[in-house]
């Protein structure tokens, strides 16, 4: 199937539970949706994908299947859980860990968290951040390569990884600051650099990403990852919170050269994000990596992670799947576009939208078409919102040319869109009369100035779902009556 973004003409997959598997159905009364039902149906449909991709049902899935069964073996786990479903997936382990070895089980470990909680099970608990990291990730990072190195030949290093995990775990290579590395984290994301990129720097400038998490506890790692990874190879494990216990087929050169791209295309739009705001030192550390002066990440084939074992315990798939069953039982025709949806929301928004007018063109209605991955934002102007939101207002205007009654939601499945308190926000074909009748300005003129949260909030049209405890990405979800 074609992606999103590809001019190929895109093909589905129809949900098994979909009414479209049976006889060939023809539009009655009762289908004759509004828009108001439309959007409360959207809702219900994004809400339980969301709760199909939840860290403790997908953990305890995992735990439960032969492979991790017998890479855990007999010995004594010590547990790091990072990411923003860390605390949930660590509970879960718990969990399964008190009914197969009994309820005085006493299992050390960490747990570094970007939302507050309580430690687990006696674990420690550490308060980090996200996008960026904080003190309280380093001090993570610290402990996480502490806990790795003293595990004996009895135990196992457990790691239960969720998106935000290259955040949280945060080990500056020497020669450079937590804040030389906070600043790159910045001036990257304000390039709108994807995901994989990101986390390619953040490795050369680690200690323990790329691997060396695993080269720490001489190779006796399990890890369990709940994925957020979409492009450009979906749920790589040398991607997913920067594989601090995976190869890593990037190099010291292919990190100074996201770099240099990234700051020249900030620098065309403002002159003061170039190469020279970069930190000095951590462009001379990327430097002496290249030169060999220091030692290269743990590539594939490495011997030292012979012993390491990695589950792959969810990913968007999951919510997609969640979504699809709601809908299904909503009465929808189900398809999905397999590819994941990625690329500058702003652009991917238009093509989206007429991926779907071809999937869903002489399939039976009501029809929902399902998507999920992950976009990217240039910030451009000084306003605020996320990458959820500004896909739903660029894609507000071809909604209402394509569709006479249609309903879109984009959602981060984190609950988390951008440096706002929404997850997301949701569209339907009067959008931008409603925007008019409001006394709104153009949306093109929000789009211009990155401040789709308040476009939306003045619509009351801002999903808000609060932390969710899990992230397998982003989710889209079309109605069309």
């Amino acid at each position: 199937m074609a992606s999103p973004v590809s001019p190929r003409r895109p093909t589905a997959s129809r949900s098994i539970d979909s009414p479209a598997d049976s006889a060939p159905r023809f539009p009655s009364p009762s289908l004759h949706l509004t828009l108001a039902t439309l959007r409360k149906q959207a809702r219900r449909i994004v809400d339980a994908g969301i709760a199909a991709a939840g860290a403790g049902r997908l953990t305890a899935r995992a735990l439960a299947t032969p492979a991790v069964a017998a890479a855990l073996g007999r010995r004594a786990p010590i547990v790091i859980a990072a990411g923003k479903a860390s605390a949930v997936m660590a509970r879960a382990f718990l969990a399964a860990q008190g009914a197969s070895a009994g309820p005085d089980v006493v299992v050390r470990g960490m747990v570094a968290s970007p939302q507050a909680g309580a430690p687990a099970g006696g674990l420690e608990w550490f308060d980090v951040g996200h996008p960026t990291p904080t003190a309280g990730s380093a001090a993570a990072g610290r402990r996480a390569l502490e806990l790795a190195a003293s595990a004996g030949d009895d135990e196992v290093v457990v790691l239960l990884l969720s998106g935000g995990a290259s955040a949280g775990l945060a080990a500056p290579v020497e020669g450079i600051t937590l804040e030389d590395k906070v600043a790159v984290t910045t001036l990257l994301l304000r390039g709108g650099v994807a995901i994989d990129d990101l986390n390619c720097v953040r490795k050369h400038l680690s200690a323990i990403k790329g691997g060396r998490l695993a080269v720490a506890a001489g190779g006796r790692v399990v890890t369990l990852a709940i994925s957020d990874v979409v492009d450009p190879t979906p749920d790589d494990p040398a991607v997913i919170g920067s594989g601090p216990t995976t190869p890593d087929p990037t190099t010291f050169a292919d990190a100074r050269s996201i770099v240099q791209a990234a700051t020249a295309a900030t620098a065309a739009a403002d002159p003061a994000g170039g190469m020279d705001a970069m930190p000095a030192a951590a462009l001379d550390a990327l430097e002496r990596g290249v030169r060999g002066e220091i030692p290269e990440s743990p590539k594939p084939g490495d011997p030292r992670l012979a012993e390491s074992s990695y589950h792959l315990a969810g990913s968007r798939r999951d919510a997609i799947d969640g979504a699809a069953a709601e809908a299904s039982a909503l009465g929808f025709t189900v398809l999905r576009i397999d590819e994941p949806v990625t690329g500058e929301a702003r652009d991917v928004a238009l093509r989206h939208v007429q991926n779907v007018a071809q999937l869903a063109y002489e399939q039976p209605r009501p029809c929902c078409v399902l998507s999920a991955g992950e976009t990217t934002v240039r910030v451009r102007g000084s306003g605020k919102g996320g990458r959820n939101q500004e896909f739903a207002l660029a894609a507000a205007f071809h909604l209402t040319r394509r569709f006479p009654q249609a309903v879109l939601a984009s959602v981060g499945t984190d609950g988390i869109d951008g440096p706002t308190e929404a997850a997301g926000a949701l569209i339907d074909t009067m959008t931008p009369t409603r925007a008019a009748d409001a006394g709104l300005q153009r949306p093109e003129i929000y789009l211009a100035a990155n401040d789709s949260f308040s476009f939306f909030e003045a619509l009351g049209d801002l999903i808000r779902t609060g932390p969710t405890d899990t992230n397998v990405g982003d989710l889209q979800v079309v109605l069309i009556a």
